[in-house]
């Protein structure tokens, strides 16, 4: 049995995020459904006041759980273009579509053409401002001709050198003063390591790569030995 909905409201700090209250006292993260009546992973939808809103799971999603874990700033708005490294079958991604809305672009990077087939099924073919682009996000050369420059890149990619993957495509792609997102996977980096020295060597590959640190959040409950990084070109 569902539980009802009893008011929805926009996130305090970030835009294009909002609250969705229920009946039991529970609030839930959601964004509001650039495609209606279409899911992507399985998630809630819901409807209030005519607007149809996705409930935004933080255990499949490692920006929901940045939030949740009170990251200070998300450098994604209704408009921005958005290069997605590691877009993988889009249940993030799709989020970052609904946010940045018909105006705003996601370019969606992924090296899998099983998990490319999935995104474009899923999401591009219902969300005309997801940009499918198969390829590895080591090589942005590759996709030069694609994409356009963006304000802010997101890298989810499980390899070694995340920071340095993610710092060689904002050489290509982000503007001036952009900003960058990377969910660090210690594990996918170096299992000899404890989390933390991985984390501390990844940001300081950031901070070489003439990126100022806004906010580290670890993302425990909800992904293990994974930590959230914000950061603005210096």
């Amino acid at each position: 049995m569902s539980i009802a909905v009893i008011d929805v409201k926009p996130h305090e700090k970030f835009e294009g995020v909002y609250w969705v209250k229920f009946e039991d006292g529970s609030e839930k993260l959601a964004t509001r459904n650039l495609a209606p009546g279409h899911r992507v992973y399985g998630e809630q939808l819901i409807r209030w006041e005519g607007v149809e809103y996705r409930i935004w799971n933080p255990y499949r999603s490692k920006l929901a759980a940045a939030i949740l874990k009170g990251i200070k700033e998300v450098p994604i708005k209704r408009g921005y273009k958005v290069l997605y490294l590691g877009a993988a079958s889009g249940t993030t991604a799709s989020h970052v579509s609904d946010i940045v809305g018909p105006e705003g672009v996601v370019y969606c990077v992924e090296f899998a053409p099983r998990v490319m087939r999935e995104l474009v099924e899923r999401c591009c073919e219902v969300r005309k401002n997801m940009v499918p682009i198969l390829a590895d996000a080591q090589f942005p050369s590759l996709y030069r001709m694609i994409v356009d420059e963006v304000d802010a890149v997101y890298a989810d990619i499980a390899q070694p050198f995340q920071s340095k993957i993610l710092a060689d495509n904002a050489d290509v792609f982000l503007k001036d003063k952009g900003w960058i997102m990377i969910a660090i996977k210690a594990m996918s980096i170096d299992v000899t390591q404890k989390p933390s020295e991985t984390y501390k060597r990844e940001i300081d590959t950031l901070k070489d790569r003439g990126f100022d640190i806004v906010d580290v959040v670890h993302l425990e409950p909800f992904d293990e030995a994974h930590a959230f990084v914000v950061a603005k070109r210096a």
